[in-house]
């Protein structure tokens, strides 16, 4: 049995979206610049996604941007964003528990002369709602706070964290990496308080390549791509037309019957959680129910190497990952396990489980009884 629990790193597309991005690659196939036929119904492929995704948050299709997916939605927020207030401050705060994506580009501008400080994180993997407010200064220009961790799931009080934000000084930029959290949480930025949100496309079952920057109204931000003046002169190059009609796709099917897909995820993660109680040696480090987000599971088996027991259980047919997928080309401990203060002897033997809509119990019952099965073995080979 096939088993992949490898869904926050990327998803098995829908069969809509597999469709639509053929028919864009095979017959609607035309630049959507261009002024002939061809590239008015390319055009309309662009403006009926970007339709679609902003009804989903409830906002303006011209707050809409799309990028290549997550990665270069964080860097432009960050970088674009820092870069066109930087005679209001030079100041930026964000937390010890960030995606590379948005740790990278902030040492980046630390570089070029701005001010980062990173909030700590309890053992919930929370920020201080006080120390926060305590860190906005006069001269803070952005915000930048993660909505769903991408490692153990912990959620933090977005709504919360803007009005603490706006109350202190209101012209501070609020941005959230949304990439785990976009199709799992019903999101509304205006109400919500989010002036910048990044979401990625293939974390929802849509393309790998594409994703979107939300962008509020009168947020005023710099492109890090020139060239032909694309998307309002604000990311320039050939609009990707497969991967946005994809991506609408995917976020519509995601907030359709929204809460039950919701739910069977929850159930699926609480059924999870449940059977790895059964476990000798196992530390759960993701909340049940509601308290963390539906689809990720972070789990640390004593005595055995993380990245050792992602190989056995690959040579059973079960996908995990040992970390965030997106950085682990770069072996090292995860700032986010050191973060919650996990023990010593976890940092290096902790797996990330992730669900999507494809996922069911019995594969969950065939991942247990493998694991019953791999560590006691794997345990005596490490002692040894």
């Amino acid at each position: 049995m096939e088993c992949y629990f490898d869904n926050s790193a990327s998803t098995r597309v829908l069969d809509s979206v597999k469709d639509i991005v053929v028919k864009t690659m095979t017959e609607d196939y035309g630049n959507a610049a261009a002024k002939h036929r061809k590239g008015m119904e390319a055009e309309q492929y662009i403006r009926e996604a970007r339709r679609i995704i902003a009804g989903t948050l409830k906002a303006a299709e011209k707050e809409i941007l799309f990028t290549s997916g997550g990665s270069e939605s964080n860097n432009m927020a960050l970088i674009g964003t820092a870069l066109a207030n930087q005679r209001a401050g030079r100041h930026i705060i964000s937390t010890a528990v960030e995606h590379p994506s948005v740790y990278n580009p902030l040492t980046y501008l630390e570089e070029l002369g701005f001010e980062i400080t990173f909030l700590p994180v309890d053992h919930n993997g929370h920020i201080s709602l006080q120390q926060l407010e305590e860190a906005i200064r006069p001269d803070t220009i952005l915000v930048s706070v993660m909505y769903v961790n991408n490692e153990v799931g912990a959620v933090e009080p977005i709504e919360e964290i803007s009005r603490i934000i706006k109350a202190k000084n209101p012209s501070v930029i609020f941005h959230v990496d949304a990439i785990q959290a976009y199709g799992k949480y019903v999101i509304r930025p205006k109400k919500q308080g989010i002036d910048l949100l990044s979401v990625s496309g293939h974390k929802i079952h849509g393309p790998k390549g594409v994703g979107f920057l939300y962008i509020r109204s009168g947020v005023k931000i710099k492109p890090l791509i020139y060239g032909g003046g694309q998307q309002n002169n604000l990311r320039s190059g050939t609009e990707n037309v497969p991967g946005a009609a994809g991506l609408g796709v995917a976020a519509k099917e995601m907030y359709t019957d929204h809460e039950e897909k919701i739910r069977r995820l929850t159930e699926l993660k609480d059924y999870m959680i449940d059977r790895l109680g059964e476990i000798e040696g196992t530390l759960v480090n993701s909340k049940m129910g509601t308290e963390s987000a539906p689809q990720i599971v972070s789990v640390s088996f004593e005595g055995v190497r993380s990245e050792v027991l992602l190989h056995a259980l690959e040579d059973k047919e079960i996908y995990v990952s040992s970390g965030s997928a997106c950085s682990s080309h770069h072996p090292g401990i995860s700032g986010t396990l050191k973060g919650i203060g996990l023990a010593q002897k976890y940092l290096d033997a902790t797996i990330r489980i992730s669900f999507g809509i494809f996922n069911t119990k019995e594969e969950i019952d065939y991942c247990i009884d493998t694991l019953k099965e791999l560590l006691p073995v794997l345990r005596r080979y490490q002692r040894g």
